[in-house]
């Protein structure tokens, strides 16, 4: 799943990024130089004016942006972008040279963190040597990255198609199952994002779909499971599996299973929500497209590569689907890079039959490079094993402190380095402070605090994620839970 623009307290942050310099700040230095950013520094310039003016380096940034950039999901004349102009680890630095805890990951792929020597290094040296090349030749990033990527799959996985990035994966795999099967329908949910190219957009639920579909892309939705915001009724996580099952068992019956070529959905829906299906759900979608003939498509685009505390969130049911699309942490957004693993069954399909799709960049290898330097860190280093304790250890205890504090919180919920907000104007009625795709002055001001504290929040309609690089270290992330404690307080007070 690819993922809207974060909105911030500044507006839309970007992912560009220099490397920084020599100088590393420690946890406890950076918390206290983050604590004394003045909250009419970075926010009142953008209201305009303030007392501290950008570098020169930064303004001449921001007019160029403003002058001659065209910004995605945006109004061009009712933004005001933030300008990056450095990062390292967890940390960005704003226009203003004020650090900014980054809590967002950018838009959840800096799995890393910022300017990891080893893959930054991985890039250098890979320009050196070849720095692009056609997808039809063979080249030894691409060979290599693909047999890392698989050795994390189950052994069901033969092959890897790349792509640029997590749209077009998702727009490969549902080409591959129709291909496949000779069915042309998907079935997708609504609370869910899979990317803003056509087919992908038309498959994606939430309101950034509204404006793109024609109802002709052959894509049917359904709902899934999410017990806080049941459609089902259900009062715990065992009946909201079932009726959720049922429901898309009764999608499947009515739109004919002989028309359907695939189910798609994500392992864990992020951007909707980070709302982790109760344990046997996705079990339960393997045994429906079993029994019907249908392809199982997971996008892992957000949810891999360790966001979850596991390689995949698909492990954590236990589960095997027939394709898996994945993008952003696999290079940990250095360098765009996507893809599609297929299983035997889908692959025989080609053996002798050209598939008919592909991409100038496919394989490309600098992306190639980043992808191994990427997931050879995360082994070397235990990335995965480190998110799953950060989950269960700091970051899930700290929001459930958070909730306990803050009434405006009506519901905590996540995994790994996964985590969402939800909040709502009371916790009886659960109405979100925002609407569904949209903002609000109250969701206006808690992030404006965010960004005050020096803390760079994931804002999603009423939703606070938190999603820090999956490196974090324990006191980085204590500091912006209290940033973001302190935030929630300022703004509620």
């Amino acid at each position: 799943m690819t993922t809207n623009d974060t909105i911030t307290a500044t507006g839309r942050t970007t992912s560009n990024s220099r490397i920084t310099s020599s100088s590393r700040i420690t946890s406890s230095s950076r918390s206290a130089s983050a604590s004394r950013t003045s909250p009419t520094g970075g926010l009142a310039a953008r209201g305009g004016g303030s007392a501290v003016p950008r570098t020169p380096a930064a303004a001449r940034t921001y007019e160029l942006d403003r002058r001659h950039v065209f910004h995605s999901w945006s109004a061009q004349e009712r933004i005001s972008p933030m300008v990056i102009t450095r990062a390292e680890g967890s940390w960005v630095w704003d226009d203003y040279d004020h650090p900014l805890l980054d809590f967002s990951s950018q838009l959840v792929f800096t799995n890393l963190g910022h300017q990891h020597p080893r893959v930054v290094a991985a890039i250098q040296q890979q320009a050196a040597t070849l720095c692009t090349v056609a997808p039809q030749h063979a080249n030894a990033a691409r060979g290599e990255a693909a047999r890392l990527i698989l050795s994390h799959l189950p052994d069901t996985f033969e092959k890897i198609f790349f792509t640029n990035g997590g749209a077009d994966a998702v727009e490969h795999a549902i080409r591959m199952a129709r291909l496949h099967t000779g069915r042309i329908k998907v079935l997708s949910a609504y609370r869910s994002y899979h990317g803003g190219t056509d087919l992908a957009i038309n498959v994606t639920g939430d309101p950034r779909r509204w404006e793109n579909d024609h109802g002709a892309a052959g894509v049917v939705h359904f709902f899934g499971p999410f017990l806080y915001r049941s459609p089902f009724h259900a009062t715990d996580e065992a009946q909201e599996r079932e009726r959720a099952l049922a429901h898309l068992e009764q999608v499947i019956a009515l739109e004919g299973p002989g028309t359907i070529a695939a189910v798609v959905l994500e392992s864990i829906p992020g951007t909707a929500g980070v709302m982790v299906p109760p344990a046997g759900y996705l079990r339960g979608v393997r045994e429906l497209c079993d029994h019907h003939g249908l392809i199982m498509i997971v996008d892992e685009v957000m949810a891999g590569f360790g966001r979850a505390g596991r390689w995949f969130a698909f492990e954590l049911d236990d589960v095997r689907p027939d394709l898996v699309t994945f993008a952003k942490g696999v290079t940990s957004g250095y360098v765009p890079l996507g893809g599609v693993a297929i299983t035997g069954p889908v692959l025989r399909a080609f053996d002798d039959r050209a598939y008919p799709g592909g991409l100038t960049y496919s394989g490309h290898p600098l992306a190639c490079a980043a992808a191994v330097a990427t997931v050879r860190a995360m082994e070397d280093e235990g990335t995965v094993a480190a998110a799953d304790r950060l989950g269960r250890d700091v970051l899930g205890p700290g929001l459930r402190g958070l909730a306990a504090r803050h009434p405006v919180i009506g519901d905590v919920r996540g995994v790994g380095a996964f985590w969402a907000l939800d909040l709502v104007e009371d916790r009886a009625s659960r109405t979100p402070i925002a609407p569904t795709g949209g903002t609000s002055e109250r969701m206006g001001r808690i992030t404006a605090a965010c960004r005050a504290e020096g803390l760079l929040p994931f804002v999603s309609s009423n939703r606070i994620h938190v999603v820090p690089p999956l490196n974090i270290s324990d006191g980085d992330a204590r500091a912006g839970l209290a940033m973001l404690d302190r935030a929630l307080g300022a703004a509620e007070g």
